[in-house]
């Protein structure tokens, strides 16, 4: 923040000066200027020298416009009545403008303020999401664990007999047989003629000579 003094132009720039005028502070959007707007009018009437921020102060404040309708009245080129009018209709015009840049800065920064907390709720939902599907995961193993103790234990407290009993029938299904077919009997074979065999001759045996005994 600054001051808006009236110095000699010889002081220095933060040295002695004659009167303070107001303030200003342009780390704001737009610029925050606290002005008397007479006593700054009447020292620029009396000749005094802006400096290119404090001129460009003046001009949005209005005081170098009423400072130009001021001389064309000394000067008899319009009344005063119409030189108040104008200034008037000017500053009414002003003070649209900055009511207009205002309500568009905060609507803005509204905006963005809507569009970063529906970015973070979106993040948040996606941890969530993400914690959620870790612990699912995380607790399945346990699920499937007590699923088995729990089956372990009915199979364990259930009879054999019931168990048999509440076994379901399977149904065998009839296997059709092929019955064997007969064969035909074969053919007896004709018996075959054999030609008789010829017969060797017998060789005669030696007749035996008895001896005579003496």
């Amino acid at each position: 923040m600054f001051d808006v003094v009236v110095a000699n132009s010889t002081s220095p720039r933060d040295g002695k000066f004659i009167e303070k005028l107001g303030t200003y502070n342009p780390n704001t959007n737009p610029a925050t200027i606290v002005l008397n707007d007479e006593k700054a009018f009447d020292w620029v009437m009396k000749g005094a020298q802006p400096s290119d921020t404090v001129r460009a102060m003046l001009s949005y404040r209005g005081i170098l416009l009423k400072k130009h309708l001021q001389i064309g009245v000394n000067k008899g080129a319009i009344t005063q009545e119409q030189a108040d009018a104008k200034f008037e209709e000017w500053k009414n015009q002003q003070d649209s403008k900055v009511t207009g840049k205002v309500e568009s800065l905060a609507k803005k920064k509204e905006d963005e303020r809507k569009s970063r907390l529906a970015a973070e709720t979106k993040v948040s939902q996606a941890r969530a999401e993400a914690i959620r599907k870790k612990a699912e995961v995380a607790a399945a193993p346990e699920a499937s664990e007590e699923a088995a103790v729990e089956a372990t234990a009915v199979a364990e407290e259930t009879p054999a007999a019931e168990v048999a009993e509440t076994a379901p029938v399977v149904e065998e299904t009839p296997v059709v047989e092929e019955a064997p077919v007969a064969e035909a009997p074969a053919a007896e074979e004709a018996p075959k003629a054999e030609a008789p065999a010829e017969e060797a001759p017998k060789a005669d045996a030696p007749e035996a000579e008895e001896k005579k005994e003496e």
